[in-house]
């Protein structure tokens, strides 16, 4: 256990780090799922003016009180165009959805509830109440903060930020992060695969999460095992934010990712973790980049990047979600180190209850399909019973 720090002084000892790669303006068509940098604010008002909810005729509801009230049309009101004059007592404009009402209008009395007749209209249902109007600024009013700053931009808000008369955004701009899978055992996928060898699952799992959490993924190869082969890597991916190295950081003689980075000039901050998976999880400044190593059994990878990458790029994807449950089965007493089952939840009568997966070996990749969030466990946490409450991290 020599060396190694908990999990919270390790997400302590990766605040510092943050990524924040700057902002960026962007059209809204290219803008879905980033990150606001600064609020949207409306360029005008809607609606500009009291408008039509309906088709019809613009009239005073004095007018239209009485069934067989007679009223003289005196004009036509397109959407999109002006009144050309105000209406007077016992006259109608007609109207179209949208389009803006002529002074001394107050009401709008709806084309099914009037006959005309040349240019007259008769009222065909009393009218009690003014109706089917929008009122200027009803949705909002010009300098409205429309979407505040670190929303996640959805659809809804782009539609919003466009009828506030904003044709661009300025949002997070996306981190670099470079994925190093390290191992001469490795081949990518597609591969003929000859005895001893495996495929690099890695790399597509983690930049598939660097992506949904607002990066962009760099996957430049896999790296063999001696450190020129890695130093040529790391030399390759120097404009990257983030550098991932996967695997080669645990004590085998062909382990060589943080002899190759300390060659390179890193500065180690912590190098091993107590939580299981993922002790061989390490942390270094080279440069202006950081260099999170994750291990390299896929499970492992996974769920160390939710626990520790995550928090790196939270300004762009927010913090992860965390709740309670409660347990479908019990669990043994706890080991030394803090650990996270793989496990799925779900809502059964108004509760959440969740049960850990049977088989949690960190080699395996078919639990992860299954699983929706990881059980979390103190060192040393004494054994649980079913209906016992636990804590639990939402897997992405």
């Amino acid at each position: 256990m020599s060396g190694l720090i908990s999990v919270d002084d390790a997400r302590r000892a990766l605040a510092p780090h943050a990524l924040d790669a700057g902002e960026e303006t962007i059209g809204i068509n290219d803008a879905l799922g980033r990150i606001l940098a600064r609020d949207v604010l409306a360029g005008t008002t809607a609606p500009p003016a009291d408008v039509s909810a309906m088709d019809g005729y613009a009239v005073r509801l004095a007018d239209t009180k009485d069934t067989g009230s007679q009223l003289r049309v005196t004009g036509e009101v397109p959407a999109g165009t002006l009144p050309t004059h105000a209406i007077g007592p016992g006259e109608a404009m007609r109207i179209f959805t949208g389009a803006s009402l002529p002074d001394g209008a107050d009401h709008i009395l709806i084309q099914e509830e009037a006959e005309r007749s040349g240019n007259h209209i008769r009222v065909t249902v009393p009218q009690s109440a003014h109706q089917h109007i929008r009122k200027a600024g009803r949705d909002f009013s010009a300098g409205d903060v429309l979407v505040p700053a670190g929303i996640c931009l959805t659809p809804a808000d782009l539609g919003l930020t466009a009828a506030g008369n904003n044709a661009t955004v300025t949002v997070r701009r996306r981190p670099l992060v470079a994925i190093l899978p390290g191992g001469d055992e490795l081949l990518p996928p597609g591969s003929a695969l000859s005895p001893g060898k495996i495929i690099d699952s890695n790399s597509a799992a983690l930049a598939a999460l660097v992506r949904s959490w607002g990066g962009e993924a760099l996957t430049p190869g896999i790296a063999g095992d001696s450190v020129a082969a890695i130093r040529a890597m790391i030399d390759a991916v120097n404009e990257a934010d983030l550098i991932l190295p996967v695997g080669g950081a645990s004590v085998g003689d062909y382990d060589y990712m943080k002899a190759a980075f300390t060659e390179a000039g890193a500065d180690i901050l912590f190098s091993g973790i107590a939580v299981r998976p993922g002790k061989p999880t390490w942390f270094a400044r080279l440069g202006q980049q950081r260099v999170l190593g994750l291990p390299g059994n896929p499970a492992s990878a996974f769920v160390c990047a939710q626990l520790f990458l995550r928090p790196l790029m939270m300004s762009t994807t927010g913090p992860a979600t965390v709740f309670k449950a409660a347990l479908e089965t019990g669990l043994s007493k706890a080991g030394f180190r803090e650990t996270y089952l793989r496990a799925v939840s779900r809502q059964q009568d108004g509760q959440t209850i969740v049960a850990p997966l049977a088989d949690q070996d960190s080699s395996l990749l078919r639990p992860l399909q299954t699983a929706n969030c990881l059980i979390r466990r103190m060192p040393n946490a004494p054994a649980c019973a079913a209906g016992d409450t636990v804590e639990c991290v939402k897997l992405d």
